[in-house]
Formats: structure tokens, sequence, C-alpha cells
């Protein structure tokens, strides 16, 4: 780097200091605790290499990031991409700023990145790896690792690179669901059943023991119908672990499988241990973008954070972020944390109105005035315009922050600029209480009947109220914020999903589904009804969205193949990639390869008669067996029971309706 480069960097970190400190400090007021976040400026090659990297600078050398690069820079140059910011989960977090950028750009950057590293600290999902992952050291320390093997002179540079290919086809085939733990352990922790056996007979257990806890049926059922070990005795996840323990490589040379290298179990391992660490941010894209969005537009926005002469600018920033085309994260999680937002404080709102005195469930509508009940919700005028109001503000008051007001009093705060420095959390979540927001404000007028009855139903009359406008006044403003970070704090995306996007929230946001038909030969519209934009959004999500594939057999038709099967749920797979899958697997394990699926046949006889009567044909399904013996593929048909424990079920998220549209 050039000392022009060095200096012009240098002034740009100088003037980002003051946003990066009251982002960090406004985050907090509103509830937020992120991990703290060292802030980069880098420039614009430097951006398009981060990225490509997943947002470290030390990444094991390989093809890949190549690729990545190449891509990321062609976006730009071509399609009119913009890269905003990146940032890693790590304690500290590390995020990157680029110089280009508006200054407009960099705060709306520096609050989302505020919120991101709050998520990680706080989701359970990315405790899962480890509660300070230390990521950036390990990733160097795995780079440096492969980058060894790469120059020693007694390894092909191209095997090690190969044998990285073979392992990257499998990495989101780990159990996403369990804490990480090496390879080792997770043998330890899985013996096959003749290692069991050997350990039965190191316990030197009493007979007694032996008859009541590890009697004959017990270790019969460790057997398969041939009489040879089989093993997992459950489908195993985290299939990677599995040929960390018991894989071999094929040897081209001698045609035979051989104990893997040290520098093949270490690589192997390694890799893993990554797809580990980035599991959380697949699991929980949706969630984690949409909680970032949500907060940056209310620092932004609602707080100002964006000066008079930026606001434009940032404007056209979350426009950008918020209209992506496709299946757009940014979108579905920023309307889904309003929808939650909004719907907790409907609901303490109905539960107050219930308690006064002649309102119940069935006359609410008629008793209760819901315009003057939005107006008693707008926020006190000191609490929407501290700075028009500093001299009216109670110290005493919980909504207000009193160190600050004195200090703002005494003209070291500039409340014009920061109004949320004299306000304490309670006294933001009254200025931003969501159902007093113009836009939200037909929010509680869409209570239903049944949701009325349902609050009713479980609502205790501990307390009573004389009339609405005390009812109102006994509302906590911070509900729907404290049921956000209680929701942040345990979901995934399947979760998040599965619970919020209810058939209010797909009718008000225009929700559908659509898929390719048959009989027009293109996509149509196919459904709009709420259990069939689920079925289709969990799709995308469910194991990251690809097909779940588990180890179900390591000693296959007991000759020591291995079996895998991909749980079959209405989407069958592709078989032209299947098949490159296994010739990689076929590597990894070094003996033949099989997969157990379902595909979904259809007779062009009955795709043309289907036609004709302007319908859907209705495919047979099909349990196959896909086999790969290093040198060929062959195909065969299973029965019915054999495809049993892997076939759809009625809580498959399967994408056709009943009737299409």
């Amino acid at each position: 780097m050039s000392t022009d480069d060095r200096i012009r960097k240098q002034r740009i970190a100088e003037e980002l200091e003051e946003p990066a400190r009251e982002a960090n400090r406004l985050a907090e007021k509103l509830g937020l605790d992120p991990f703290d976040v060292n802030y980069w400026v880098i420039d614009y090659d430097e951006m398009n290499e981060l990225i490509a990297y997943g947002g470290f600078q030390h990444r094991y050398p390989h093809w890949r990031w190549g690729m990545g690069y190449d891509r990321q820079q062609k976006q730009t140059q071509f399609l009119g991409g913009k890269a905003f910011e990146i940032v890693n989960n790590d304690d500290p977090s590390n995020a990157f700023l680029q110089e280009s950028n508006e200054m407009a750009d960099q705060k709306a950057v520096i609050t989302h990145v505020e919120a991101h590293a709050d998520f990680f600290k706080n989701n359970e999902w990315f405790r899962m790896f480890g509660t300070s992952p230390d990521a950036a050291a390990m990733l160097e320390r795995h780079s440096e690792t492969v980058a060894e093997y790469m120059d020693d002179p007694e390894i092909s540079r191209e095997e090690v690179e190969e044998w990285i290919d073979h392992v990257l086809c499998l990495e989101d085939n780990v159990d996403q669901h369990r804490e990480f733990s090496t390879a080792q352990e997770w043998q330890d922790e899985s013996a096959t059943p003749e290692e069991f056996a050997e350990k039965l007979e190191e316990m030197d257990l009493s007979e007694e023991v032996r008859r009541e806890v590890f009697d004959e049926e017990f270790v019969d059922e460790m057997s398969d119908d041939d009489g040879g070990p089989t093993f997992p005795p459950e489908p195993e996840k985290d299939v990677l672990a599995f040929l960390a323990a018991h894989g071999k490589a094929y040897d081209d040379d001698s045609g035979k499988a051989t104990d893997y290298e040290e520098w093949q179990a270490e690589i192997l391992e390694l890799l893993r241990k990554e797809a580990y660490y980035f599991a959380p941010q697949k699991l929980t894209k949706v969630m984690n973008e949409g909680w970032a969005a949500y907060w940056e537009s209310m620092m932004m926005a609602d707080e100002r954070f964006a000066a008079a002469d930026e606001f434009i600018s940032y404007a056209d920033h979350m426009a950008q972020v918020l209209g992506s085309p496709g299946l757009n994260p940014y979108k579905l999680g920023f309307e889904l944390w309003q929808y939650i937002e909004n719907r907790r404080n409907r609901r303490a709102v109905v539960e107050h109105l219930l308690r006064v005195e002649g309102v119940t469930w069935r006359n609410f509508s008629d008793t209760v005035d819901l315009d003057a009940v939005l107006s008693a919700l707008e926020p006190a005028p000191e609490m929407a315009d501290p700075a028009a109001h500093l001299g009216e503000l109670d110290a005493d008051d919980p909504r207000v922050d009193a160190d600050n007001l004195a200090a703002a009093r005494d003209g070291e705060i500039d409340v014009e600029q920061y109004p949320w420095k004299v306000l304490t959390y309670e006294g933001l979540a009254e200025r931003h209480y969501s159902l007093a927001k113009p836009q939200n404000r037909g929010f509680l007028k869409r209570a239903g009947q049944e949701e009325l009855e349902q609050v009713s139903r479980y609502l205790f009359d501990t307390e009573r109220y004389d009339d609405a406008e005390a009812a109102v006044a006994d509302v906590d403003r911070t509900a729907g914020w404290t049921r956000m970070r209680e929701i942040r704090e345990s979901h995934n995306d399947v979760t998040f999903l599965d619970e919020f996007l209810t058939p209010e929230f797909v009718d008000k946001n225009d929700y559908f589904t659509y898929e390719y038909t048959h009989t027009t030969q293109d996509f149509r519209v196919t459904s709009s009804e709420a259990a069939d934009v689920k079925k289709k959004l969990m799709l995308q999500f469910t194991n990251f969205g690809k097909p779940t594939v588990a180890v179900e057999d390591g000693n296959f038709r007991n000759r020591n193949e291995l079996l895998l099967a991909h749980q079959y749920n209405g989407v069958q797979l592709d078989i032209r990639e299947a098949k490159q899958t296994l010739e990689r697997v076929f590597e990894l394990w070094g003996r033949p390869v099989a997969l157990k699926t379902i595909v979904k046949e259809l007779d062009e006889h009955d795709v043309e008669v289907a036609r004709r009567r302007d319908k859907e044909p209705e495919p047979t399904e099909q349990g196959k067996l896909i086999r790969f013996d290093g040198e060929s593929f062959e195909t065969e048909d299973l029965p019915e029971e054999e495809v049993d424990n892997i076939a759809a079920t009625e809580i498959d998220y399967d994408t056709k309706p009943d009737d299409w549209l």
C-alpha cells in the first residue's frame, strides 16, 4: 500500500470514528448487546477479495476464491451491484467499509453491523460452535496448514486441491443441529458394532450386569439381516465425520482402498470444522439479515442517524437492499420482524382493553373506540421530540436518562443531533412504539374475533380498569422489543418461518407460490394460501435448501460399501448432480458407494392426456438405488418397503397444492 493510500484510508477512518462510537451507544440504548466491532477501511479490490473469502483475510489456497472474486467483480461491473458491507462472526467482530462509499452508506453499514454483532453474540445457534469462536485465527491456521502441504515436495499440489474439491462437495452434509465436536470426539461416541463388542470385553462386567443391560437382543439389533456388523445404528447426518472416522482413500495404482495420508485426514477435519463454523450463518440468514435491516432502519431513519443531507442517499441504499429480486432474505426478514413486533404489541393492548369493565371479546368492536386508543398510544410530546421539550423533561422519569439530561442542559450533548441520548430504553420504546406509526395504525383494527376470544380465554382477572384510557396508560411499550429479543435468541430460519409466517402475514404482504406446470409448459402462480407459501419457503431453508442426505449403512450388503440415504420430501434429486457427487464420495470412502432415493416418473401418455384436460399429471414415485464402483454406475428399482424410511410424510414440505389455480 502506498503512503497516499494509507493517508487516505486513515482520514476516512477518523471521519467514521464518531459514527461508529455513537452507533454502538445507540444500539445499546435500544436494548442490543453486540460484540465489540473493529471497523476497517478498505478499497474496492480488497472488498471484492474479502467477499470472495467469506469475510476473512486468510483462507486456504484454492481455485474457488478466485472464481468468487471474478464473479463479484463482474456483478459490480455489469449488473450494477454495489458492495456495502461485510462482517464476520467473531469476538470481536470485524467489519469492512469500502472507502469509495458515501457517508450515508458508511453510517448505514455501521448501524447494520452493530445489529449483526448483537445477533452473533446472542443467538443460540451461533453458540453451538462455541461462545468465542476466534474465527480469524482459526481460519488463518487452516490456511497455513493447507499451504504447507501444497508446498511439500513429497505431496502433489494437484492432489491436495483435488482432495479439497472432494470434501467441499459434502461441506453442507454436517449435523448443524448438534454442537460441534472434533471427528475424534465424534468417533469415540459412535463405536462400530465390532468396537462395541471389544469394549464390552474390556469392561469386565459381571454376568448380571451384562444380562440386564447388554442382553442378546440389544447386541443382535446392532447386526444386519446377513449377520454382519451394521453401522451406524441410526442414520448419521454428519457424513464428513463418518468419513473421517471410517473412510479410506482410493489408490489408483493398486486399485485398492488405503488409509488416509496424514494430510488427507487433517484437511478433511479442518474443512469439516469450517463447515460447522459457517453453518449458523446459513441457518439464520433470513432472521439475521432481517434483524440487521430492522435496527438499521430504526437508527438511520427513525432516530435520524442519517443527517438531512444524507437521507435521500440512505433511502436509495435501503431500496437497493430491500428491492433485490428473487427470494430476498433482507426483505422477508425485515417484514417478519416488523410483524412480530406489531403482533406482540397488539396482544398487549388487547389484553389491557379486555380488562376494562364492560368490555368482552364479543362486544369489543362495538364498545372500544380504537381511533381514540391509537391516539392515546402515540408518544408523549417530550418523548417524540426531546430537543424541543428539554426543559420539560423530568430527571426522575424512568423514561429519561438523568445523567445525559444534565449534560444536555449544560451544552455538553447536542440533543438536536442525538435526541436519543437523553432517553432511556423505556423512553425510546415509547418514542418508537410500532402501533402508533402511521403505516401500522390498521394493525390493531385487524384483531379478529378468533384472536380476541383466544386472548380472553387465557386472561387472568387480576386487574380491572374503569375505562380504556386507564388501560392504555398501563400498556408496556417495551413488549414488542422484548419479544423480538426472545425470538432472536432461540430461533433459526426454519422455526422462525414455521411460527410467524401466518395467514395474516401472507395475506398482508401478498406472498404466493409458483410452479412449473406440464399443462402450460411454463411457470404459473399456483397458490396464495399461507400453508402452501410456508411449505415453499421452508424448502428453501431446511438443511440450507440442500437435499438432506445421511449415512444409512457403512457395511452395505456386508461388503464394506457405503450406503447414503436421501430423505425425500417431495422434491427429487438432480440425478446428474447426484452421480457427480457419488464420484467424489467414492474418493473419500475408497470403496463402492450407493445412494438410495425416490424419483418422480411421468408417462408421456399421461402427460399428454392431462394437458388436453387442462390438469397436471400425477407422477409415480419410485425408489431407486444408484451405485458407483469407481468405474461405472448401475441403477436399480427398489421395492416400496425398502424406501419407507426415506419417503415423504404428511409433515414434509410438498409444494404442490391440492387444487391448482
